[in-house]
């Protein structure tokens, strides 16, 4: 085999021009030039991106969140300046892709809406941050931590271990409920009955001692209690605490909860159930007719 007609012939094959871009040819070679370009700006804005996270934000007290989106910033950086020099490389003119970016502008009017959506709303969130990575978010039903911000959709992990892929628009447009946002101190509400047979005193004291036992619970600001409302069976009050840390919200719920049952069982107050009282009516049944003889 003569590899040197190979090896002139594949030269050929590539030097060949496939089609112009404002006058400027472009080829196999070229166009395998730019892929092998992209793919090592990638690599190199994710190596990049990931030595400023480790040498410098790692060693000083930055949040995780604004770690995150300076890592994320970085990568876009160098890939987009990466772009322009690989396409600068292989001559192409940058004005050459404007009809590229024409007909792509035509596409999105037609059929990436969407996709263009979300990531402008992706670049929001990393700028913004009104949702931040390890954010706690109930969104919908559904509650879960942030453990990704990508470009096109934020990966929400579940109470559950079930990731929530959700596109970037919905947390920009919809509402979003973020329990950590900037504090992760909230005040829990936890409402019980009680009969209307109880000392609503010693009900009260109750509370605040269950409050105030509690180790989550925060001395500052105190525990609180409210009576809401005269219930069908009973008083309806509502247990107002403040906790150090959304993310055990449910938990501390649940122990107060106990708790109370305890609590109450001890001191005698009763925690109704409805009850319904059925009175049933006998009717007394007509009279027989009476017979005609004639």
């Amino acid at each position: 085999m003569d590899w040197s007609a190979f090896f002139a012939t594949a030269r050929d094959a590539l030097a060949r021009t496939l089609f112009e871009l404002n006058q400027t040819p472009v080829t196999a070679l070229s166009l395998l030039s730019l892929v092998i370009a992209l793919a090592l700006t990638v690599a190199i804005a994710r190596v990049l991106a990931g030595v400023i996270v480790r040498r410098l934000l790692m060693r000083s007290d930055i949040d995780p969140g604004v770690r995150y989106s300076i890592r994320r910033a970085t990568e876009y950086g160098v890939i987009a300046v990466g772009v322009v020099i690989s396409v600068q490389m292989i001559g192409l003119d940058l004005t050459a892709l404007g009809l590229v970016f024409g007909l792509l502008s035509l596409g999105i009017g037609f059929g990436l809406q969407n996709l263009t959506a979300n990531f402008i709303s992706g670049l929001i969130l990393l700028i913004e941050r009104p949702v931040k990575l390890g954010d706690r978010v109930q969104i919908g039903d559904a509650e879960g931590d942030v453990i990704a911000i990508n470009i096109r959709s934020t990966v929400v992990r579940g109470l559950d271990n079930v990731s929530l892929i959700v596109p970037n628009a919905e947390l920009i447009s919809n509402t979003v409920i973020n329990w950590s946002h900037n504090d992760r101190r909230i005040r829990l509400s936890v409402p019980v009955g009680v009969s209307y047979q109880s000392d609503v005193d010693l009900v009260l004291a109750t509370l605040l001692d269950v409050a105030r036992a509690h180790p989550g619970v925060l001395p500052q600001p105190p525990p609180h209690v409210r009576l809401i409302e005269f219930g069908d069976s009973a008083w309806n009050m509502e247990l107002l605490v403040w906790i150090a840390d959304a993310l055990g919200y449910r938990d501390v719920r649940s122990e107060l909860n106990i708790a109370m049952v305890r609590a109450f069982r001890d001191r005698g107050i009763e925690i109704p159930f409805p009850q319904r009282d059925v009175h049933v009516k006998q009717i007394a049944a007509p009279p027989a007719p009476v017979a005609d003889d004639r």
